[in-house]
């Protein structure tokens, strides 16, 4: 079976809102099996609607379309459906009292007729009642397609496809298991990988697709299959995974279906009751905010500064001005102070620190646009790196926070191993 997914709004066409929720649904159906054939963005027009909801008939067995179910005139899907459908609205008691719970409970404002309305449902469809919001989810049939369409607020989405739709999805459909396994590799480019694994690639059968998926400092090896038998696709997909790792042994740092290169250095740290805090100059808090998203940080992370400026990594971190004056405020010696004294402001085990230019001009060091410093402090010295990453400020902010990751995880694995 193939899915189709749709997003609609304006807003997701003119470059105002980056369209998430048709990668996650994506992830999601793969995980069941569904294969995705098409993902298009739409107006919110009524002609636009009907006329992709018409082709989808002919491409796909399931369509799952986003957005366009708020209260206001510019949100016209309802509308449309019905007419796509030749239906009618009516009122669903059970989303009607949902709304007013949730007005009641949280918004404490009065209650309007355009919320009201949120509880006029096609007369033909199955409804998912929205715990999170007020537009419900719509499960509908035209033929032999299924449409399902759904709030476009992500966090609302998201509940709905784990929750109601793909539960459905799984009760009236046969579908077959499709695996994927995806190797995190840091520090080497993708040519370079290609080299050494090019006989491997080779030998790699029919059923069984290959993708090199590259970012900045880090390359996702993918392996792809299907089938109806799981264990023997499993095992399949382990057994050429099994002679291509110990080609990209120095590289290899773990599977994305698994954990990421943070939770494994989360699992370190936290399972050697170990703490970590962070000095960030031109990474802005990226590094940080990487592992505060994990739950149970807390147990690990001490806390952070982000000391763009120099007054602030003198003032705020204590680095010494005579120390910038004579190496620059971007140098290794800058970038271990850093280290150190963050280490000793949050009383954590680790830290790590970096300081560099990021461009479009070089600030208030003399070193080339590219130039990073990373260091890292452990409990009885610290470290430090010099590396260029070019004279992009998105690809040296971005190189650098994952090979500051690739650094951390690497250091603690030779550290820790004993």
């Amino acid at each position: 079976m193939t899915a189709e997914i749709i997003t609609i709004g304006d807003e997701i066409l003119i470059g105002q809102t980056i369209d998430t929720n048709s990668a996650f649904i994506a992830k999601e159906f793969n995980k069941i099996g569904l294969s995705i054939n098409r993902i298009s963005s739409i107006m919110d027009k009524e002609s636009d609607i009907l006329n992709t909801l018409n082709s989808s008939i002919d491409n796909s067995d399931i369509v799952i379309v986003t957005g366009g179910l708020g209260p206001t005139n510019d949100d016209i899907t309802k509308k449309t459906i019905v007419k796509f459908f030749d239906d009618t609205l009516v009122t669903n008691q059970v989303v009607l009292d949902n709304i007013k719970f949730i007005w009641k409970k949280y918004i404490k404002q009065p209650l309007l007729q355009v919320n009201i309305d949120q509880s006029l449902v096609p007369s033909k469809s199955h409804v998912f009642v929205n715990t999170k919001g007020s537009a419900p989810g719509l499960w509908l049939k035209k033929n032999n397609t299924i449409f399902v369409f759904l709030p476009g607020v992500p966090f609302e989405m998201k509940e709905l496809i784990k929750n109601s739709v793909i539960p459905k999805i799984l009760n009236e459909c046969n579908l077959p298991f499709i695996i994927h396994k995806t190797i995190l590799t840091y520090g080497m480019g993708e040519s370079s990988i290609a080299e050494i694994i090019k006989d491997w690639e080779k030998s790699l059968p029919n059923d069984i697709s290959f993708a090199y998926l590259p970012s900045l400092g880090r390359v996702k090896l993918r392996l792809s299959t299907k089938g109806n038998d799981l264990q023997k696709i499993t095992n399949k997909i382990n057994s050429y995974t099994a002679q291509l790792l110990p080609l990209i042994r120095d590289i290899f740092t773990g599977y994305e279906e698994d954990e990421s290169i943070e939770k494994l250095i989360a699992n370190k740290l936290t399972s050697n009751n170990l703490t970590i805090s962070f000095a960030e100059s031109f990474t802005g808090g990226k590094i940080s905010d990487s592992f505060v998203s994990i739950a149970g940080a807390s147990s690990f992370f001490k806390g952070s500064m982000v000391c763009y400026s120099t007054e602030s990594k003198v003032n705020n971190l204590n680095v010494d001005k005579e120390l910038i004056d004579k190496y620059s405020v971007v140098s290794k010696e800058v970038v271990e102070s850093m280290a150190l004294n963050a280490k000793k402001m949050f009383s954590s085990d680790y830290s790590l620190a970096t300081t560099g230019n990021a461009g479009p001009s070089k600030g208030d060091s003399s070193k080339e646009i590219g130039t990073v410093y990373i260091g890292i402090a452990t409990p009885k010295k610290v470290f430090s790196f010099e590396f260029n990453f070019g004279n992009s400020r998105e690809r040296v902010t971005g190189k650098s926070v994952n090979k500051s990751l690739e650094l951390l995880n690497f250091i603690l694995k030779e550290l820790l191993k004993n």
